[in-house]
């Protein structure tokens, strides 16, 4: 069976990353696609302690370099294009992209997860002015600024650390009693004069004209409307799988992730999900890698056998 390559994967943070090095040295061609930036989400994560190996920790784009070298020696083909389509017949999967339509014998999906939204009035009009997801990518433009933190988990709290680094007062609005970030970052903030966290905080509206100036909050308890006067706001409240694009190949949760084996296959033969995308997935970097791991192993075997 002809195809243009023996494996697609479909991003290239660290699961599509490890795929494809193992993927590569099995003697298969293979491609990596990524719509954004290689390196994938990585990208945007500034020190990275729990990543085994780095015992002073790593930066995301650091580790995501080392990867896509360590790739591209191994024989990984890199591609700049948007997946939007994926059809499966006889074993032969069909990957429909703005770059063009490429077939293969077998797909690792590898496409991480984007920021959820709070959803509330004026975030939309802001987003750009002041609103935004990535401390790494925005937080350098709002240093020395007063900012809100939505979210308190461990993304949440290192971006608001690492803001806390660039100069920002920095105010954590967690919606729950307390705050899910581990215990080391919460004895950071604790230490840290420019962090602080309030709890029981919903976020009801964002304000501004051309830029943010104010958060309105409700305290959960008493429901009532609090102002704070602020120049930015990051929105760290958990991530949405990005599997549109296979949404009605595979078999799916609630949430979209994609449900798989032990051995990171799909519901569709052919076709593997790794990394955040998983139903799951403990969204956690080095159990991205042993997804991408898994899979790539799968995948060979697989192949192999047709």
């Amino acid at each position: 069976m002809y195809t243009d390559y023996d494996v697609i994967i479909v991003g290239s943070g660290v699961a599509g990353l490890a795929a494809g090095i193992y993927v590569s040295r099995a003697g298969l061609n293979v491609v990596v696609m990524e719509k954004s930036s290689m390196g994938g989400e990585l990208m945007n994560r500034q020190l990275i302690e729990n990543y085994p190996g780095f015992a002073d920790g790593i930066q995301g784009p650091e580790l995501a370099a080392a990867m896509l070298a360590q790739a591209e020696k191994s024989g990984v083909e890199f591609m700049n294009c948007e997946v939007q389509n994926i059809k499966s017949k006889n074993r032969l999967h069909t990957v429909y992209t703005n770059n063009g339509i490429y077939t293969s014998k077998a797909v690792i999906a590898a496409t991480g997860s984007h920021p959820r939204l709070l959803n509330v009035q004026g975030e939309a009009e802001l987003t750009g002015k002041g609103v935004f997801y990535c401390a790494t990518c925005d937080g350098p433009l709002l240093a020395g600024k007063s900012i809100v933190v939505a979210g308190g988990g461990d993304s949440g709290v290192s971006e608001a650390l690492h803001l806390a680094n660039l100069g920002c007062k920095v105010t954590i609005l967690v919606s729950k009693e307390s705050p899910k970030a581990s215990a080391v970052l919460l004895t950071r903030v604790e230490e840290n004069p420019n962090v602080h966290i309030i709890c029981n905080a919903k976020i009801t509206e964002i304000k501004g004209n051309d830029w943010v100036s104010e958060v309105v909050y409700e305290d959960i308890r008493t429901k009532v409307p609090i102002e704070l006067e602020v120049e930015g706001v990051l929105v760290r409240i958990g991530m949405r799988p990005n599997t549109g694009f296979l949404k009605d190949v595979v078999e799916c949760s609630e949430n979209g992730q994609i449900q798989v084996t032990e051995e990171m296959a799909s519901s569709k033969e052919g076709i593997f999900a790794v990394g955040d995308i998983r139903a799951h997935s403990p969204a956690q970097i080095g159990a991205a890698g042993g997804d991408g791991i898994i899979a790539a192993m799968t995948a060979v075997k697989y192949i192999q056998m047709l």
